[in-house]
């Protein structure tokens, strides 16, 4: 099995910030707006060298949002940026309204999603964003598991006609993805192969899958992993292929099971292949203060917890 290294650790909100500011050399058209965030959504060098292509909204995300749509009109490409709970709960029936079903061009970027956000606690760690932006007719939900992929992402989303969510987080987090790594939205990336069970993982459990698959590969169970970086347009081809192959399948996110990754993928299999599934994510609960490696330990959702659950479903078979 292909195994996967890293030699340091960075946040994926650092690797949306630095795409960013690519793309404010490289793309004339590219602007931001912030609701008073800049220093988390790692805004600063953008700003520093496009003054003028810098919105600052203040305390009010829906405004923003309007903002931002006012201003695909003119042919700009808005990126917005704030945490991920007020980026989406908060304004979503102007992201609704404004954004969504008016087809507008419009970025939506987020930070600190999913409980890693750490010790601010159960108000800021939505855990129902994939879910509630899903379901928006027209939008494409994007979730990359480091800081070369988002930074990978945050490039190539400016290039995509249409609007898009951009989900990211706070912790550091190791940096494993090669940096010529090609991102296509929509393609899932296969990370290792195997012959006994699939899992398809997205965001941070990416790294937790690559580990589980290791430990299981010592047990003399071979996993196969997919990177879904892009949950809607979900890459079927790929999970198909695989579940040919292993009969089974774990998905993992850092998210509500219900609404998430796990449900889009249940879907698919319903309806062409019916097969096992176990599912790892947070189960119809909010988060709470802690820190991150505390919080993805009692929420089921590191390495151990994958590696149960792939033995799990090899037992179902």
């Amino acid at each position: 099995m292909k195994k996967y290294t890293y030699t340091e650790k960075k946040d994926t909100r650092s690797g949306f910030g630095d795409g960013l500011t690519e793309l404010g050399r490289t793309n004339p058209n590219v602007v931001a707006l912030c609701a008073d965030l800049i220093g988390s959504l790692k805004m600063d060098q953008f700003i520093k060298e496009n003054p003028d292509r810098f919105f600052q909204t203040g305390i009010a995300e829906a405004n923003m949002i309007g903002i931002a749509a006012g201003l695909t009109i003119g042919g700009k490409i808005p990126f917005t940026g704030t945490f991920a709970n007020f980026s989406t709960g908060r304004v979503y029936d102007q992201i609704r309204q404004s954004v969504a079903y008016s087809g507008k061009n419009v970025k939506i970027c987020a930070s600190h999603a999913g409980v890693t956000l750490g010790e601010d606690g159960a108000t800021h760690q939505i855990l129902e964003d994939i879910g509630l932006m899903k379901m928006l007719p027209g939008m494409t939900v994007i979730n990359p598991c480091d800081y070369n992929q988002t930074k990978a992402a945050t490039i190539a989303i400016a290039d995509f006609d249409g609007p898009v969510y951009l989900r990211f987080g706070r912790p550091k987090v190791p940096v494993f993805m090669p940096t010529d790594t090609k991102f296509e939205i929509g393609k899932g990336i296969q990370l290792t192969e195997g012959t006994d069970v699939t899992i398809v993982a997205t965001g941070h459990l990416v790294w937790e899958s690559l580990q589980a698959a290791e430990h299981l590969e010592a047990q003399g169970i071979s996993a196969e992993v997919i990177n879904i970086h892009t949950i809607k347009p979900l890459d079927e081809e790929i999970i198909l292929k695989s579940i040919a192959k292993t009969g089974c399948i774990v998905t993992a996110e850092e998210h509500n099971i219900i609404g998430g990754l796990g449900e889009s993928v249940a879907r698919t299999l319903s309806l062409k292949a019916p097969t096992v599934q176990e599912f790892i994510g947070t189960n119809d609960t909010f988060g709470e203060s802690g820190t991150p490696e505390q919080l993805m330990a009692k929420y089921g959702l590191d390495a151990a917890a994958v590696v149960k659950a792939a033995k799990k479903v090899i037992s179902r078979k």
